[in-house]
Parts: structure tokens; sequence; C-alpha cells
């Protein structure tokens, strides 16, 4: 396991093709270190949706998952007249968490829903 920082997530990003183009500007580093964390220990996610070569919905499910060196589904969408392009090196990496605590175990508990495992493990998880 990789340590999950705005520098590292930089360095990776700097050598590394990433096939897919994000339309967000700023992503928030503690949702992605909770998701690596979670990948890393197999917990399968949700498709992220995509338009053609645009990522759509799933940006930090996406980053996580290059970082964790997992593949994660894509299923097709369709894109805004508001959509815009932003190069990975221009993305900024927010360090504050754009989640409460209640919906981190909401989304904690959706996880171990779908993964078909206890809250516990998955709490065990993103606590590490």
């Amino acid at each position: 396991m990789i340590e999950i920082t705005v520098k590292g997530i930089k360095k990776f990003i700097g050598h590394n093709e990433i096939a897919l183009t994000s339309t967000h500007h700023k992503l928030s580093l503690p949702v992605i270190k909770r998701m690596y964390k979670k990948m890393v220990n197999g917990i399968k996610f949700d498709d992220i949706k995509i338009f053609e070569n645009l990522v759509i919905d799933g940006h930090h499910r996406y980053i996580s998952s290059l970082l964790a060196e997992i593949e994660i589904g894509k299923i097709k969408s369709l894109k805004s007249s508001a959509t815009k392009e932003y190069k990975w090196n221009d993305i900024e990496f927010d360090e504050n968490d754009w989640d409460t605590d209640s919906k981190i175990q909401y989304l904690n508990e959706r996880d171990a829903e779908y993964n078909q495992i206890d809250i516990e493990t998955i709490n065990d998880i993103v606590s590490e």
C-alpha cells in the first residue's frame, strides 16, 4: 500500500498516462485515501460513468483505482453543454474532507452491503 498524498498523486500523474480526462478541477484527498484503502483491500465499487474519454461521474473512484492498480468498470453516459475538460496535472487535490462523519458511515454501510461483508470490516479498513 502506498501513502496517498498530494505530492504522491501528482508524481503518479506525471509518470503515468491517464486514459480518461477529468471534468472536475478539484478532488478531495481524504475521499481518495478512503477509496484507495478500500480498493487495495478488495472492496468493489460501482462503475464510473464516462462519455468518450471523459469521466462524467466517478473521479475519486477513477484516480483511486489507478493508484491501487485496480480495474474499475465503466459505463457510457452523456455530457452536458457545461462539461469542461481538465488535465490531470491541473487538478487541485483539496486536503479537506468533503464528507461528513455521517456520510462516511453511510457510504461504508453501502459498501459493506454491496460487497456482502460486515460493516466492522469496512470501518477497520478505513481507520487503518
